[in-house]
């Protein structure tokens, strides 16, 4: 039996699960226009695992998404897990972000595009089959009007980044996931366990999130 604490942080959703063998057994997310991250993290960390009848010294590990994403929520959720990891002398597992939010829908045919919204006209994504396989990695895409003449459809579009889509990316091929979709900690339950039994953990030393592009920081 193991207990997994999964935290994502790389969005505007600042979420928190604790899962029993792959199964989301409690969840506390938030998600709102100012990142309130620093002061719910923690608050939820504590909350879920009081809802699972756990404590800290029960689990098994601590997974973390990695990004991409906000670079602010990536670090908070970073430091966290490291900082809970080096007190307990427990595993790091970390997930990719555009994974996670891939796995917020099910469809039988067709690809999977997750978009994170990354400012402007950008977005991070991937390309995933309807099994959740990755067909084409991780990258910041400027969103152009025929980006994916290539692709064959149907596309399926989710993520705080595909709004920004729909007016350039028009065509029966292009199906939107309407609702605004982040990446949540429930979908991380089942990937983090798959890691973690096959020890694909990381070390908590030089671990640095994904932030794909470099920082600029504004005025």
């Amino acid at each position: 039996m193991a207990y997994i604490l999964n935290l994502e942080t790389a969005t505007k959703n600042c979420s928190v699960s604790v899962a029993k063998d792959g199964i989301t057994v409690s969840l506390k997310e938030f998600a709102g226009e100012g990142y309130a991250h620093a002061e719910k993290l923690h608050i939820f960390i504590e909350e879920a695992l009081g809802e699972a009848g756990i404590s800290l010294n029960d689990l098994s590990a601590i997974a973390v998404s990695k990004g991409p994403g906000s670079y602010t929520g990536l670090r908070i959720g970073v430091s966290a897990a490291k900082g809970l990891c080096y007190a307990l002398n427990m595993p790091m597992v970390a997930i990719d972000t555009t994974e996670v939010l891939a796995h917020a829908v099910k469809i039988d045919s067709g690809i999977i595009m997750p978009m994170i919204d990354a400012r402007r006209m950008e977005a991070y994504t991937a390309v995933f089959s309807a099994d959740y396989k990755l067909l084409e990695p991780v990258k910041a895409e400027i969103i152009e009007e025929n980006i994916y003449d290539a692709l064959e459809g149907p596309i399926h579009l989710l993520g705080d980044g595909a709004a920004k889509c729909k007016p350039i990316l028009v065509g029966e091929k292009y199906v939107y996931h309407d609702a605004v979709v982040y990446p949540s900690a429930k979908e991380m339950s089942a990937l983090s366990f798959n890691k973690y039994k096959i020890s694909d953990t990381v070390d908590v030393a030089y671990f640095e999130p994904f932030y794909l592009k470099n920082f600029i920081a504004g005025k």
